[in-house]
Order: structure tokens, then C-alpha cells, then sequence
């Protein structure tokens, strides 16, 4: 009975993305003649200003009520090492999309680096607790269907925010919502414990994707005189960045520290 109503969800979260894809695509652009207008327009690739800075504020509310608090009492509450294990379990649960991404890339290396650390961790690592394989040479990296779509030349489309979700774009909506589908997660059925494992997972994801940004997050709302902007103007560095597949200056090998839809709430930090 539980079956039916979960295998829906992919469907409507694939509806809502194109839903999205569709809003953007009805954006205007300024009037030719205004050369000034038209080349800040294409500079920012953010049709949709108002609109996302609305979605902007809503989320700044939540974050101050809600995400930020959460995050410090994670942060508080549970000492270093207990995080970096939850890091780590929940950065081995995502190995299967990054595989498969890697594929669909035609990365085989890559593929092999994620198919090995995914056996070494969960063996020797006990089910991922332990990055056993970073000590061993193999090293993290993170892999999306959004990455997999601008390899394949799919445009990003216009710049979108989404409350809690983040910065995001057409693009990576759509392959946030193809990895959401494609993971094991989503598919497997049973009873109530296998739900609370999901939400379990779901929750612990966001903590520690947010508890990990406390730092950065309050430099930008304290020294940035237009945090929507500089916000927009790092998400779409960070992604040019994975797309190339370029090593995190601070962990080679690893995907650098940010949130958004795209790598989404998952993404690995080493």
C-alpha cells in the first residue's frame, strides 16, 4: 500500500522542474536598443530577478528561524568526529548517482576511483563511518545529472533561487530532480522503518550541509553589501568549477564547500 503513493514522488518532482523550465523560458529580455541594459542582462543571466530575490528573503527568514539555529545546536550538541562520520556515511550513500554520472560522462576513471572508494568504505570503513579510502590514495569527488547535462551541452538557462533548496538553474533543477529519482533511496519500498531511514538521511543531509556553511553564510550577510548577488556570483563559480571537474584548491579530488540545487544538499566535503 505505501509503494504506489512513494514511486509518485519522482514523477511530481520531475513535473515541478519543468514547471520551473517553463516560467523561465517566458522571461523577456530588455529592449535591444538599450546596449548597457541588454549586456548587464546577459552578464547576470538572472531574467527572473524579483522573483528570486523575493524567494531570496523568504529564505533568509527561514534560515534565521530555522536552518542556522539547527545547524549550531548539530554543531554544539555532537562533537567533531561523530560529524565527519555522518559526513562521511552520507557521502558514501550518494556514490551510486555519482557513478552513474561518471558513466553517463564516459568517465572511467573516475568511475572506477568512485566504485572503488564506494567497496572499500563500506567494507573496511564499516558502511562508510571511516574514509578509509581517501588514506588509501582515492580520493572523493562529486558527479550530478546537472554536471552530466552541460557535458552534453544542455545550457544552464536563467539563474533560479529556491527557499531552503538554494541558488540554482534550469539545468540543475532538472538533474536534481533525475538524481533524486535515480537514487536507491527513492525507490526502495517497505515498511516504516525504511521511511524514517529516509527522512533520517534527508534531515542529517541538511544539517550537515548548512552546519558546514555557518562560516561563510555569516561573512557574506556581514560583508557583502548585496549577499543575493555574491551568492549567485559563487554558485555559478563553484559549478563552472565541477562541471570542468576541476580539484578543490582546499581537498584535490573533493568538491568544494556550497549549497544549491545542483550537486543539491549531497554534495561531498572532505
Amino acid at each position: 500500500m505505501n509503494a504506489r503513493p512513494h514511486r509518485r514522488r519522482p514523477a511530481r518532482v520531475i513535473l515541478a522542474a519543468l514547471a520551473l523550465l517553463g516560467l523561465a523560458a517566458c522571461a523577456t529580455r530588455p529592449d535591444p536598443t538599450d546596449r548597457e541594459a541588454v549586456a548587464e542582462f546577459e552578464a547576470n543571466n538572472d531574467p527572473l530577478e524579483p522573483l528570486n530575490r523575493g524567494a531570496f528573503f523568504v529564505n533568509e527568514g527561514i534560515d534565521t528561524l530555522v536552518l542556522r539555529p539547527a545547524a549550531e545546536a548539530y554543531r554544539i550538541f555532537l562533537p567533531p568526529e561523530i560529524r565527519t562520520a555522518i559526513r562521511n556515511v552520507l557521502a558514501n550513500l550518494r556514490s551510486p548517482v555519482i557513478l552513474v554520472n561518471d558513466l553517463l560522462q564516459g568517465e572511467t576513471q573516475r568511475a572506477g576511483v568512485t566504485l572503488g572508494r564506494f567497496v572499500v568504505n563500506t567494507t573496511v570503513g564499516v558502511g562508510g563511518i571511516f574514509d578509509v579510502a581517501t588514506r588509501q590514495g582515492l580520493l572523493g569527488h562529486t558527479e550530478d545529472f546537472g554536471q552530466t547535462l552541460a557535458v552534453f551541452g544542455a545550457p544552464e538557462g536563467p539563474y533560479l533561487f529556491i527557499p531552503v533548496l538554494g541558488p540554482s538553474n534550469p539545468r540543475d533543477l532538472a538533474g536534481f530532480a533525475v538524481d533524486t529519482a535515480a537514487s536507491p533511496f527513492t525507490w526502495v519500498s517497505g515498511n516504516d522503518t525504511w521511511q524514517a531511514v529516509r527522512i533520517t538521511r534527508t534531515a542529517l543531509t541538511a544539517l550537515d550541509t548548512r552546519e558546514g556553511l555557518i562560516e561563510t553564510i555569516d561573512a557574506v550577510r556581514s560583508s557583502s553589501l548585496d549577499p543575493y548577488a555574491t551568492l549567485r556570483s559563487a554558485y555559478r563559480q563553484r559549478r563552472n568549477v565541477e562541471i570542468r571537474n576541476v580539484p578543490s584548491a582546499a581537498s584535490p579530488g573533493a568538491g568544494g564547500t556550497g549549497f544549491g540545487v545542483g550537486r543539491g544538499l549531497e554534495g561531498q566535503r572532505r
